[in-house]
């Protein structure tokens, strides 16, 4: 799923104050919100798009042209677990690893100051069975963290954005 306009709109606003930022984007998709993400950017940031399907992410590479970016075709969990000490100003997980699994890893790599940004927690019909309690559970543990600042958003698809403090 490609994340809407409105979830759109606001990572390219955060995406907006992290001047010569470092970006990932777990789960690039057909590009649309690598779109949105390098839109807000200034010319000094840097954006990793990590995508484990190569047709998929072949789409957003077809279309985008734009040296601040850097295409990675690979499992999220295991360039999580090869990004070990690296640190971003900005991690949108838009797929399962980074957010339902390697939480811990991919929080450990938000920077003081920088965004922890997920979207699709609001339920719809075509969750699988079960799904709806991994949300649950993932926002329970988000509420639960002593160095960030979270904000839930009911908004869009749902979302929640958690700042290192």
């Amino acid at each position: 799923m490609s994340c809407d306009i409105e979830t759109g709109q606001l990572l390219r606003a955060l995406a907006s104050s992290k001047r010569k930022g470092i970006f990932l984007e777990l789960g690039t998709g057909a590009g649309a919100s690598t779109t949105w993400i390098l839109d807000g950017m200034d010319t000094s940031s840097r954006l990793i798009s990590v995508e484990m399907d190569e047709s998929i992410q072949n789409i957003a590479r077809s279309f985008i042209d734009d040296e601040r970016v850097q295409f990675v075709t690979v499992d999220g969990g295991i360039f999580i677990e090869e990004s070990k000490g690296k640190k971003f100003d900005f991690i949108f997980a838009d797929t399962w690893p980074g957010k339902y699994y390697y939480l811990e890893e991919t929080l450990a790599m938000v920077n003081s100051g920088g965004f922890y940004i997920i979207d699709d927690l609001n339920p719809i019909d075509s969750w699988i069975a079960g799904h709806e309690e991994k949300v649950k559970n993932l926002i329970r543990t988000m509420r639960s963290l002593d160095d960030f600042q979270i904000v839930e958003l009911n908004w869009s698809t749902g979302l929640l954005i958690a700042t290192r403090k």
